[in-house]
């Protein structure tokens, strides 16, 4: 059984939380099966942004680079990601040290 995007949001938000890394919601999508994508921005101008996929070989999901580089280009990205998938939930994440806890086993 797979949780639903805004049960999966919250709980990453909250797992952020308990290590002081500050996020927020940017989008809000479809609260049962809406995409999630998380922007971790890094305050010197880079960001990344990050989606989850699914590797036909072994069955895993797991979460990959949809694009990297100067923050208004990653912000440009997401805007056409929103364009295409209105349902989208966007999250940002803002943190100097580049940490985003999506490899995180307790967010799987």
């Amino acid at each position: 059984m797979r949780l639903t995007a805004d049960i999966w949001v919250s709980a990453y938000l909250a797992r952020l939380r308990q290590v002081e890394i500050p996020a927020f919601i940017v989008q809000k999508g479809d609260p049962t099966a809406g995409a999630v994508l998380v922007k971790l921005n890094t305050l010197d101008g880079a960001a990344c942004c990050y989606q989850r996929s699914f590797d036909l070989m072994t069955g895993d999901r797991k979460w990959v680079i949809l694009v990297e580089g100067p923050e208004g280009d990653v912000d440009t990205s997401i805007v056409k990601q929103r364009g295409f998938d209105p349902d989208l939930w966007v999250i940002e994440v803002e943190d100097k040290q580049g940490r985003h806890l999506l490899d995180d086993p307790s967010l799987a």
